[in-house]
């Protein structure tokens, strides 16, 4: 691994962060796998600690490579000068991936390279997001994906593990924030749960997101009769 783990400096802090529950409860943290999936509820702090790293490691707040110079909106938290890493060797390649601003690193992507080929906006949105994962991963690299299930298909996120997978045997190391059950099933992970307030290392079937769908996917014909029933023929 490239990152062994992280220190957050608290007494240094005063931006929104520190309000945050989940990460105000981190001190001194360890990975301990390849592959670390952070998940939790919308607003639980786990894309915000995933910014943090990402920049922390000098990559570009919105999403590429160290390489990648720009900004649609200023809108990450000053985590990233607070923290100090625990590295055990440099990667040769670092990319950092969000769903939540795609659009603008697609266009950079075209841009930089100066490959018009690449075409990826001519693509659909998961076709271009996972055209863009399969250039970008490469052996002995630090990747960063944030929510990438908002553009895959589930075909693709099963495609996603095996892309994973891969570039695990050749020397990569993953840290991803997501709700996806399909993606938190990765083999010997360490998952990370952000709910209760507290950042805490689950096993797979204690994360929400695989309760959630499990519960939804075995009553399924109740979930149908209980909207239709208390919708009573009115708009959601």
């Amino acid at each position: 691994m490239f990152i062994n783990g992280f220190d957050i400096l608290w007494d240094e802090i005063d931006d929104y962060v520190a309000d945050i529950k989940s990460i105000r409860s981190i001190d001194q943290f360890m990975f301990n796998k390849p592959v670390t999936f952070f998940c939790g509820e919308n607003g639980s702090g786990k894309s915000t600690l995933l910014e943090a790293l990402a920049i922390k490691n000098g990559l570009n707040p919105e999403g590429g490579t160290r390489n990648y110079n720009f900004s649609t909106y200023d809108s990450y938290s000053r985590l990233h000068e607070h923290m100090r890493l625990w590295r055990s060797r440099k990667p040769d390649w670092m990319y950092f991936l969000r769903a939540e601003s795609f659009y603008n690193v697609a266009t950079k992507e075209m841009e930089y390279s100066g490959v018009l080929s690449e075409r990826y906006h001519d693509q659909s949105h998961g076709q271009s997001f996972f055209s863009v994962l399969m250039k970008q991963t490469n052996k002995n690299g630090l990747y960063f994906l944030d929510e990438q299930e908002a553009a895959l298909s589930c075909q693709n996120q099963l495609a996603l593990l095996y892309l994973i997978e891969e570039c695990v045997k050749q020397n990569c190391q993953f840290i991803i924030a997501t709700h996806s059950p399909i993606l938190l099933g990765f083999p010997n992970a360490q998952i990370l749960s952000f709910d209760e307030d507290k950042v805490e290392e689950v096993d797979y079937k204690s994360t929400s997101s695989y309760q959630t769908m499990k519960l939804f996917l075995d009553r399924y014909d109740y979930f149908v009769k209980d909207i239709q029933e208390n919708n009573d023929g009115g708009v959601l």
